[in-house]
């Protein structure tokens, strides 16, 4: 028999593993797969278990309750109405780096310095965020990153990468191979991220870490497509 669970409490992925494996523990629970995004636990059991017995057996930090077929309909509504307000912590921060790299090069303007202060700037406030639960982001990276697929080190040191690259925008130092670099780097995962979007798959973006659940939407195919094209046309401007 299966049956479906509300978790709250989960944060990161690191969250996630820990409420499988206490409730795979347990003798009775045949199989338990967790949904980060959705905050739910699937549980397939050889005979019921109680929902006293399933939260004695998580930490304090966790809360589960069984979830009827009102409850699922009612978690599908509102996760389709708040699909923009979960992205809103992106849009702003867009729009913070936006302002402050307008503001670092508004008298006299340069248009070339604004994109380094951006790229910069976007580097270093992303990273931040992904630094905040290095421990889980490597798992959610992986889930889309092509690279990170494959040589898993690569999820756990690209916030370092990101950290590096912005501080030499910033900094102006060897601008040709940071965007370079740049290319290379988001070029990965924008491929990866078109994969999973064409796919129509049901992932955490990465993109602020784990720390802010965000959903891979095309706005994230967006923000890497913005830094591409800036990288794009230092090159030219750099070259011609």
């Amino acid at each position: 028999m299966k049956h479906t669970y509300t978790v709250t409490g989960m944060t990161c992925n690191g969250c996630k593993t820990s409420v499988e494996e206490a409730l795979n523990a347990l003798p009775e629970v045949k199989k338990a797969s967790v949904d980060l995004e959705a905050s739910k636990a699937i549980i397939e059991m050889t005979e019921h278990i109680s929902t006293v017995k399933l939260q004695q057996a998580l930490s304090d930090k966790y809360s589960i309750s069984e979830q009827n077929i009102f409850d699922v309909g009612k978690t599908t509504e509102v996760e389709e109405k708040s699909e923009l307000q979960q992205l809103f912590p992106l849009f702003l921060i867009f729009g913070y780096i936006t302002i402050a790299s307008v503001l670092l090069n508004r008298n006299p303007w340069n248009t070339n310095s604004f994109m380094l202060d951006f790229m910069g700037l976007f580097y270093i406030v992303f990273s931040f965020f992904k630094l905040l639960d290095l421990k889980g982001f490597p798992a959610s990276f992986r889930k889309y990153d092509p690279l990170a697929k494959v040589v898993p080190v690569y999820a756990w040191i690209y916030p370092f990468i990101e950290v590096a690259l912005g501080l030499m925008f910033l900094m102006r130092f060897e601008i040709p191979i940071v965007l370079i670099a740049t290319l290379l780097v988001l070029g990965v995962t924008t491929i990866g991220v078109t994969k999973e979007l064409l796919d129509k798959k049901t992932i955490q973006c990465a993109c602020l870490g784990t720390a802010l659940k965000l959903p891979m939407t095309k706005a994230t195919f967006i923000e890497n497509s913005i830094m591409i094209v800036m990288a794009i046309l230092m090159l030219i401007k750099i070259y011609s």
